[in-house]
């Protein structure tokens, strides 16, 4: 790798950052900073450019297509835009495509991480003294990895021992592990956040709520596992945003973050919650009361009972806690997703809707 120059521009680079989670970041570090942001994604089927059509003529978003395992691009893009920061979302994320196809998983959260982490360690050497040590690799990861709890246990808190038990929260468990080793073995000043669900605008509709939503506006059943009770901690991504923010400015690297938004429901809860707003801001729906499309489907196998997070951590360090309650945040999703039909439309591809009928079993 050629050396770093002495100029050391104001740019962060962001993996995966045409998907949910990374999407929303991008637009929050464009509108709060004035850092340049390279957006590296491989426009999977979770990735968006329409996420990121806010940002479409903003001359501080750079975006490249590629693969965070491509050492080759990853290492020319260092190169020519030397981020002092790095924050990496790339990830496949989805509990259920793990169940049916892990491979991808394991390539993608496992080999990627690698790849990637290797180009930051030889990047990050090169960098002029001053400048590295101001650098960042902030890795966002899941509160999977702990495992689930019992309706009785204490939340998850940032010493608590590993215990994956999907394909995807064991590959996502190896990249924090590997993202540990290499700031152990190499010095790398990384600093890692686990986040519980996450749910706002321009989520794919895979996942519980958009897929409430979606479902619900075209009469569809929505789809609950089991009998409702699984319990998870939701979280706002713009609060989610701001924290990760946060951090990347401000943290000290070999530090880990607990990332929640202290609102533990129910399954059935979301649900409930989901149709009775939607019964509020749809007056015109002949689907209301959309409760009645509640519909009970088969349990996901090692279907996790409760996720709870603890983040006193980061509330004691930063004084960060959620803005938005669940109610404040469920609206302004479903508003989101009312007044953005083309992105919608632009989801809901033949192979999304193939995924959908297989899984369910629905046409």
């Amino acid at each position: 790798m050629k050396p770093v120059s002495n100029g050391f521009e104001k740019k962060i680079l962001v993996t995966g950052g045409a998907g949910f989670i990374g999407s929303n970041f991008v637009l929050h570090a464009l509108a709060k900073g004035d850092n340049t942001v390279v957006n590296l994604d491989n426009l999977t089927y979770a990735g968006n450019p329409m996420s990121l059509e806010p940002a479409r003529h903003n001359p501080r978003h750079i975006f490249i297509k590629g693969d965070i395992a491509d050492r080759e691009l990853v290492r020319a893009i260092l190169e020519e835009h030397q981020p002092w920061a790095v924050v990496n979302f790339a990830a496949e994320s989805h509990v259920d495509r793990s169940i049916s196809s892990p491979e991808s998983f394991l390539t993608t959260n496992v080999l990627g991480t690698l790849h990637l982490l290797e180009q930051i360690r030889d990047y990050w050497r090169q960098i002029p003294e001053k400048a590295g040590a101001r650098f960042r690799f902030l890795h966002v990861s899941t509160d999977e990895v702990y495992g689930s709890l019992g309706h009785e246990d204490e939340p998850f808190h940032e010493k608590t021992p590993y215990d994956p038990r999907s394909p995807y929260s064991a590959s996502k468990a190896a990249s924090d592990h590997l993202v540990n080793a290499f700031r152990h073995t190499y010095g790398l000043p990384s600093i890692i956040t686990n986040c519980s669900n996450n749910y706002g605008p321009r989520q794919f509709p895979e996942k519980l709520i958009p897929l409430l939503i979606l479902n619900g506006l075209e009469g569809k059943p929505l789809p609950i596992y089991g009998n409702g009770s699984n319990v998870r901690d939701w979280l706002y991504v713009n609060d989610h945003c701001a924290a990760l923010h946060l951090l990347m400015e401000q943290a000290e690297p070999g530090e880990n973050y607990n990332l929640g938004g202290a609102c533990e429901k129910t399954n059935m809860e979301v649900a409930e919650a989901v149709c009775a707003m939607m019964d509020d801001l749809c007056l015109q729906s002949p689907y209301r009361p959309h409760k009645s499309l509640l519909t009970f489907v088969k349990d996901r196998p090692g279907h996790d009972q409760r996720y709870a997070i603890n983040i006193s951590k980061i509330n004691r360090a930063f004084g960060w806690k959620p803005k938005e309650t669940f109610e404040t945040g469920l609206e302004k999703t479903i508003k989101w997703y009312l007044e953005n039909s083309s992105w919608i439309d632009s989801v809901k591809t033949g192979k999304y809707r193939d995924w959908i009928s297989q899984h369910y079993g629905w046409k």
